[in-house]
């Protein structure tokens, strides 16, 4: 029997928050919202409870998912204001695509990059100031039609049993 030798991770394949690149394409524009201070998209799986003859417990079964976005960013900037601007007065929605790369070329891991396709906003900050304040920023929180994964990270040494 061949004894089991434990495997680490190596610090310096965490990855520095701050290294990352955001970009988002409306219409025809492609902006480097540089401005942007944090963005997190959670995808969901939606389950549908399954009665099982003979058990006295549910199974589980996904039946589709859903992805929704939300982030902070330093008020400096109108372009989703616009929007939201547009949408109001036309009625017409705009769907956008972000695009999430993230990349510490400090780690073995290589790179992410994530493509959000078909955004909408949910909720921005329209207008605000604080007189005792520092830094203005705002939240913004959006829905995800699809996503693909352009490239994914490389697997960490030891991740793979043998």
């Amino acid at each position: 029997m061949s004894e089991t030798v434990q495997v680490y991770m190596k610090a310096a394949d965490t990855l520095f928050a701050s290294m990352a690149r955001c970009y988002i394409v409306i219409g025809d524009k492609r902006y480097n919202f540089m401005n942007m201070i944090n963005m997190e998209v959670t995808f969901k799986k939606n389950k549908v409870a399954v009665a099982i003859l003979g058990r006295t417990g549910k199974g589980h079964k996904s039946a589709g998912w859903e992805a929704t976005g939300k982030g902070k960013m330093y008020y400096n900037s109108t372009v989703m204001r616009k929007m939201a601007e547009n949408y109001k007065n036309t009625g017409e929605d705009v769907y956008f695509d972000i695009q999430i790369v993230n990349e510490d070329k400090g780690t073995s891991v290589g790179k992410q990059e994530i493509l959000l396709k078909d955004c909408n906003l949910d909720s921005l900050i329209l207008a605000k100031f604080d007189a005792d304040g520092e830094l203005l920023d705002e939240d913004i929180e959006f829905t995800v039609d699809d996503f693909e994964i352009k490239e994914g990270f490389k697997e960490l040494a030891g991740m793979l049993g043998e």
